[in-house]
Order: structure tokens, then sequence, then C-alpha cells
């Protein structure tokens, strides 16, 4: 076990979007490390020129900001370290614990298809591994490590406990190409020790590979990082997440409208739990997440707990946050920017807007009275709900409301004396309301509209209506 602050990482290769995996792995890390006052570092493993590109680590960057992980210091480049990884392999080369295999890529095809013509191992045994220097040829050679020829490798893992594996079973695997560059599997172990990760958290499809870069680390005389090989996400199906599924890049996710703190919330509790609770703040779970808290079965994308949690999320979120996060929203969907005017009234009508909003463009929807702008014209639903009552009751409204104090009390008390006076329950003129308002059917509370907008847009509207109805009335 590592002594020392803890330091994790998340190193995503840049070769297209942050899959909602990756995403899930970094927020792991990066809990781990915030809860226990430690680093969460940022690797790029970008040692696959041709499909690594600038675009791609931007959108990685990008992701990882909009969910809130900040790391700690300059993301690292794991191909800018390529010379770092060739030292460590000749060090090894030169203690004895690797050798030159001079066997060519053809050779070793060839063995490996006779083994499957015969049933045999496929595993390949180099000739060379304890060949003399004298015989070696003048000829380019790879680097390979030395594995056990017998015996077991026991991970000593946090979230899948002990995990055996017979020695027999592992290659002497290529640390450094005959061309000079070093392997992934190399790269990684020589990063992880110089960026001194004592905790490597990442999905369970690198279990094996701990086997094989425990003998790097062992090799080198380090110390190696205590394990986690988390499960991985499956689609609602139970198969392997993939497009068919939906959405699977975390860019994606802002687009669709989900707010960031209902994204962590949800991806937190995504194979990993605290009790019974299912709604928490960043602060519970930065003080509630622990590796024995992580399950050892697969976890399945469930959409309607998603809309559950990040609805709670928005219910709790500080207006000013939800109101930078809208307009975020709106930047990366191409959409308008809001108006100081409507900044304002999403503002003061947070309170009301927030509510069961499972969304961001819900959430818009609800504001739609705040967004739009007089004259307003209803909606087909609204204007059948217009056309349910008489203009003169709208219009006898204007006098009452120009005289009442701006409170929910006086308002109600207001509409309800109209509506009385004609006979009628309040709930009756709530609907023509709403349509003058906001011109839709649902909206929030016509009250809470009122207050929102304000005394002078509130009777503006009313206007608005009242004229437009005597325009329309035949003559």
């Amino acid at each position: 076990m590592p002594n020392g602050p803890v330091v994790t990482r998340i190193a995503p290769s840049p070769t297209g979007y942050m899959h909602i995996g990756t995403a899930r792995t970094a927020l792991f890390n990066w809990l781990y490390a915030r809860g226990r006052g430690g680093k969460f570092l940022l690797r790029i493993e970008d040692t696959d020129r041709e499909r690594s590109t600038p675009e791609a680590t931007a959108a990685i960057e990008t992701g990882m900001r909009w969910l809130g992980l900040d790391w700690d210091g300059e993301a690292v480049s794991q191909a800018a370290q390529a010379e770092r990884h060739a030292e460590v392999a000749r060090a090894l080369l030169e203690s004895g614990h690797a050798y030159k295999c001079f066997a060519t890529q053809e050779e070793i095809a060839a063995f490996r298809e006779a083994a499957r013509a015969e049933g045999r191992s496929t595993l390949y045994r180099s000739p060379w591994r304890d060949a003399e220097p004298a015989s070696h040829p003048d000829a380019p050679y790879a680097i390979r490590i030395k594995a056990p020829l017998d015996g077991q490798t026991v991970i000593a893992d946090e979230v899948q406990g002990d995990v055996t594996i017979r020695n027999d079973q592992l290659d002497d695997m290529i640390l450094l190409r005959s061309d000079g560059t070093p392997t992934y599997m190399l790269a990684v172990v020589v990063d992880d020790h110089d960026m001194g990760v004592t905790h490597v958290i990442r999905g369970d499809d690198h279990l094996n590979n701990a086997a094989r870069q425990m003998l790097v680390y062992h090799g080198m005389g380090w110390d190696v990082p205590v394990w986690a090989h988390i499960p991985l996400i499956l689609g609602p199906d139970g198969k392997k997440l993939s497009k068919r599924h939906g959405a699977t890049g975390v860019e994606e996710y802002q687009k669709m409208g989900y707010p960031a703190a209902g994204m962590r919330n949800y991806l937190t509790r995504l194979g990993w739990s605290h009790g019974d609770d299912e709604v928490f703040s960043d602060a519970q779970a930065r003080e509630w997440f622990d590796l024995d808290g992580i399950t050892k079965s697969a976890a399945r994308l469930d959409f309607k707990k998603l809309d559950h949690i990040c609805g709670q999320q928005i219910a709790m979120a500080e207006d000013a946050a939800l109101l930078q996060e809208i307009e975020a929203f709106l930047a990366v969907t191409g959409q308008p920017a809001l108006t100081e005017p409507q900044r304002e009234g999403m503002l003061s009508g947070m309170y009301c807007l927030k509510e069961r909003a499972k969304n961001l463009p819900e959430l818009l929807d609800k504001a739609h009275f705040v967004l739009t702008s007089r004259p307003i014209e209803p909606d087909e639903k609204a204007a059948k709900a217009l056309a349910s009552v008489s203009d003169g009751i709208l219009a006898e409204l204007t006098p009452q409301l120009q005289n009442a104090s701006w409170t929910r009390d006086e308002l109600e008390s207001a509409v309800a004396q109209v509506a009385e006076a004609h006979g009628q329950k309040l709930g009756k003129l709530a609907g023509p309301l709403r349509a003058v308002l906001s011109g839709r059917a649902v909206s929030p509370s016509i009250f809470d509209m009122m207050l929102v907008l304000g005394r002078d847009e509130t009777l503006a509207r009313l206007n608005d209506a009242a004229t437009r109805a005597a325009v329309q009335a035949p003559s």
C-alpha cells in the first residue's frame, strides 16, 4: 500500500469523443482523490499518432470541465514521454529483467497459425529469451519482459478482491518495438510511476493487464499502486453500451440538456452505493465515496433514473449557477443568448421554473412566458382556452389588478372576486389567463407568472388580449 497523499489519474485516448464510461471512471478517480485531499491528474494517451487529434483532446478537456472534474497541473501527453519509456525498457534489459528478441513478425505469425491448426496455445515463447549475446544477429530487435514461467501472480484488487493468474498464461510482452517505439503496456506503467499515481482506478477490461504491468513495477523496484478495477457500463438491455442505446458521448448529454450536477450524481450512483441514498450533493459524494462501495457487477444505464436524479438536482441547484448552466447549454446547442431582461426574468422566476423540470429544455419550455415578448400569440390549445370565457371577464380584471398590491394573496383575491361576480370558480379563469400571459395551455401557476412578470407587463399582456379580441369581434 503506497504511503503519502493519494494521487489518481484518468488517461483517455484522444481518438474520438469522451465516452460516458470514461467520464464515470474519471469521476470515481476525482471523488476518491478530492475526498482525501489528494491529487487528480489528467494524462492524454496519444501514442496512436494516426488516430489522435487535437480536436479529440480538446473534446476530452471540454467534457471534463463541463462535468466539473478539475485536474491538478497540466495535462500530460504520453507521446511526449516516449524517450523516457525507452529508457526504462533499456534499464530492464540491462538488469536482466528483459531480453532482446530478434523474431520477425512473419515468424511470430507463422508460429501462431501453426499453433491454431494443431490446437495448441498461441502464446508465443521467443527462442531468444535465453540466447547468449554472442548468438545475436546484427538485426533489428524488440525488447521483451521476462515473465515468470511457473507459479502464479495475485492481483490484490480493491473491487474484485484477490485475482489469481497462472504465470504460464503470461507472455513475454514487448516493451520496445523493433522500430524503437514503446508499447502502451510499458508507457502506462512508466507514466503512472513518474506521475506518482498511488491508486489506479480503471475499467475491469484492464484487469488482466495488471498482472503483466506488475512485471515492470517489480523489475524496476517500484511500488505497485493500489488496483481498483471497476465494472463496465451496459445498455438498458444488458449489452455493451453503444450508439443503439442512445447517447454514449459526454457532450451529447450536455446538448440534451442534462445538468452537470445531475450527471455527476447519476454516474456516481452507477455502480457505487452509499446505503439507500440516491440523490446527494457534491460535498456528500466526496465525503462518502470509497472503493468498497463499488459493485463487482456491471451497471446498466437507466434513463428514467437519470431523469429523476437530474430533476432533483435542478430543484436543489442555486439559481445563479443554474442560470449559468442554461446559458452554456444555449451556447453549445447554437441557440440565441439570453437578453438582460430575460436573464433577470429567469432569475426571479427560477423558484417556480425548477419544479418538476427533469432537464434544461423542459425548464426553458416552462420559462416561455419570460422568454417570449409582446404581443403574445397563443398557440392552438391556448386560443381555445381563451375563447372559453367572455372578453368582458378578462377586461374586468385589468382595473382589479391595477389596484391590487402585487402579492400572491392579493392577486388570488382579485381574480377570485371577478370569477365569483360571474358565477364561476377561480379555476375557470386559470386557462384563459394562462393563454394571455404565456400563449400556452401549460405553464407555471398564473399567479407565479404575474409575480415574475410584474404589474406593468401583466397588465400590458391583458390589454393586448382585450385589444385583439375587440379587433376580432364581429362588427
